[in-house]
């Protein structure tokens, strides 16, 4: 046995008894004579006094070792009231070392957050050492098993899906995995169990869930883990948006409420349009702690005389920016004018005695004066600020930014950190044009249902159809999405169509839920809220990679184990992708020039991961092309005849110019010591480093 007890369980009933505790060496303190030890393990802290140094040969910091003795009250003036055990210490007769830490400690395990965070990463299971990342890894566990009780108490069944499916447009870049069974053929790691949780409802199952892993080869933000994340992942046969709303809202309002003490928006939660949404508050995921609304100004400068506005679309925001300087707002215009939101300007005035101050006020007679303040209700103090570009969307967004922006903390500090506002954002569009291409393209989920069915999408502009697709956002978070699915196969067809997909390619990329369809499918619908961006929001943590046991890096490595990693040889030609055998090169055609074009893609790509780049497709072009340039070189050195060239050392003559390396002391042992502040016998004396 290694411990009778956890370190933190031993309190006032253990004094004069015998208890063996097992954990981690935090500190050793040396108190003349007598050493102290903080025991850590995952529970908390003991002290452990230690009088026999011998037991403490080969014991150092991360050290683990399993230590018995008689549980003592502390002395008063020895009381601990940081620590739950602070009033008790457990005074060693026995100490056995379980794992010794052979190596120095890379960073101290309590003050981990203060590394860079590749470093954490790399150490990650030092990190994790940390109470404070051990206890949010904790909470995690604690909120998903939450979770899963609260969605069986709702008669929803736990099933897996498969990890190893088809490449499917989800909207994001897939993990591909080669098949060594089928040469040119790849599974694909799921996005999402979007197809097979629909399939799920086909085959008769009600309501399903799962902590679903989802992959997807994306870029790394803040609130967005690269490679994989998790998700609680359900659908409901014969439900309607609003029954799976209630469903979402009901598990997400209580496991906030069992896991936060700050106040939580109400049941029901608030239903917002996603046209509400950009107009008033300039995001399809608002944060609603932000007081500030957006308004319509479209119309009111149609017939005024400002030409930077004019047949433009128009917003305003109303701040109180009473006490500010000349300062707040020159950074306001920077700001604006940033390439982050990309306004050429940003126009305001200010009410003050009842008269409007600022470049366009000039512009606005007396009557649109009042009409101004009746539209946006702006007071006697306030600030009026006016957003402008050549495109609706583009200035909600752009609006939606000077919103955060005013609202910072550096700036009117208008957000306060004491509540989760939820709410729905519903009505989404179905489809959107690219800017790009011209192309209809679908904005969300294909597989939505549009609003309005077949006859919705007869019409004659498809952008105007909407689709049964919600989020759900809190404080600014996009938490979880959903649709009620498209399971009419003529509705089907017919929205792939209008996005550019022949009936034979839905066929193809989609045959199984195009099957199933036809025989027989009920009305499903679903929604899947993050289970890392939850948690990040429950800790109250900015990055997501601090919720993750063993997260990707920015760069999507990982530190620790060195993924992505090179294989052998062999393993490529298991899977077809190296020799004669190389399926990739069969691809781009039979002739040498398809290997070789295979060949040059697969140096490139080693040269890249070798030196952990990460390019964009344009970027790659480019280095392509140089590698392609420095290849020809090489091959022109091939033709230089070097037959009647002399073999030499140095392609340059060198001579030694340097004087012979001789030992010399400079400054005798006891000069130097003279020089010491402290001194210990024949040594200096610094201060200790390291408790």
């Amino acid at each position: 046995m290694y411990r009778t007890q956890f370190c933190n369980d031993i309190c006032d009933k253990h004094i004069d008894s015998t208890v063996q505790l097992a954990g981690w060496v935090d500190v050793v303190r040396d108190h003349g004579g007598v050493k102290f030890i903080d025991l850590r393990d995952y529970t908390g802290v003991a002290q452990v006094v230690v009088h026999d140094e011998e037991l403490l040969k080969n014991v150092n910091r991360e050290t683990v070792i399993s230590v018995s003795g008689i549980v003592r009250k502390r002395d008063p003036e020895t009381v601990n009231e940081k620590i739950d055990t602070g009033y008790v210490e457990l005074v060693a007769d026995s100490l056995q070392v379980l794992g010794k830490s052979r190596n120095m400690i890379p960073f101290e395990v309590k003050n981990s957050h203060q590394s860079k965070d590749e470093l954490r990463l790399k150490y990650r299971y030092l990190d994790l050492r940390n109470p404070r990342n051990h206890e949010k890894l904790v909470m995690r566990s604690k909120i998903i098993g939450y979770m899963r009780k609260k969605m069986e108490e709702k008669n929803f069944l736990d099933m897996q899906t498969p990890i190893l499916t088809a490449s499917s447009p989800e909207g994001a870049r897939d993990f591909l995995v080669p098949s060594r069974k089928h040469p040119g053929k790849f599974y694909a790691l799921p996005q999402a169990p979007q197809q097979f949780k629909q399939l799920l409802m086909v085959s008769g199952f009600d309501r399903y869930y799962q902590i679903a892993p989802c992959f997807r080869d994306e870029d790394a933000r803040a609130d967005r883990s690269p490679g994989e994340f998790y998700q609680l992942d359900f659908e409901m046969a014969f439900a309607t948006q609003e029954e799976v709303l209630d469903i979402c809202e009901d598990v997400m309002y209580d496991t906030f409420a069992a896991f936060t003490d700050k106040r939580i928006t109400p049941k029901p939660f608030r239903r917002i349009t996603y046209a509400e949404s950009m107009m008033k508050y300039g995001s399809d995921k608002p944060d609603l702690r932000n007081p500030l609304i957006i308004c319509d100004l479209t119309e009111f400068f149609a017939d005024v005389e400002f030409p930077a506005f004019r047949g433009k679309p128009v917003r305003g925001i109303v701040a109180d920016c009473q006490g500010k300087s000349k300062k707040f707002f020159e950074d306001s215009l920077k700001f604006a004018t940033s390439a982050e939101v990309g306004l050429g300007g940003l126009g305001y005035i200010t009410l003050r005695d009842g008269e409007f101050l600022g470049p366009i006020a000039k512009f606005l007679s007396d009557a649109k004066k009042a009409e101004v303040i009746e539209l946006t209700g702006v007071k006697e103090g306030e600030t009026l600020f006016f957003i402008c570009d050549d495109k609706k969307d583009d200035t909600e967004k752009k609006a939606g930014h000077i919103r955060t922006w005013l609202a910072g903390e550096n700036q009117l500090d208008l957000i306060k950190d004491d509540a989760f506002e939820f709410c729905f954002i519903v009505d989404f569009p179905m489809f959107e044009v690219d800017e790009e291409t011209g192309d209809t393209i679908f904005t969300h989920n294909p597989f939505s249902m549009p609003q309005g069915g077949m006859e919705a999408l007869e019409g004659p502009d498809p952008t105007e159809v909407l689709a049964y697709q919600y989020d759900l956002v809190c404080n600014g978070i996009e938490l979880a999405s959903g649709a009620v699915r498209n399971h009419d196969i003529d509705i089907m067809k017919k929205a792939f169509e209008i996005a550019g997909y022949s009936e034979e390619e839905l066929k193809s990329r989609f045959n199984a839920l195009y099957t199933a369809f036809q025989y027989g499918a009920p009305p499903h619908a679903g929604m899947a809220p993050g289970i890392d961006r939850t948690v990040m929001l429950l800790t109250g943590d900015e990055k997501i990679l601090e919720i993750i046991a063993f997260p990707l890096n920015g760069n999507a490595q990982d530190l620790m184990l060195g993924a992505p990693s090179e294989v052998t040889n062999q393993q490529l030609e298991d899977v077809h992708l190296l020799g004669n055998s190389n399926a990739l090169a069969a691809r781009g055609g039979a002739s040498s020039g398809g290997r070789a074009r295979s060949e040059k893609r697969a140096t490139f790509s080693n040269a890249q991961q070798l030196n952990q780049l990460s390019l964009t497709d344009e970027e790659e072009a480019q280095m392509q092309g140089i590698f392609e340039m420095m290849k020809a070189h090489e091959e022109g050195l091939k033709d230089i005849s070097t037959e009647d060239v002399e073999e030499m050392i140095y392609v340059m003559p060198m001579t030694n110019v340097l004087r012979e390396d001789v030992r010399k002391q400079n400054f005798s042992r006891e000069a130097l010591l003279e020089g010491a502040p402290e001194r210990s016998e024949d040594s200096w004396q610094v201060p200790r480093l390291v408790k």
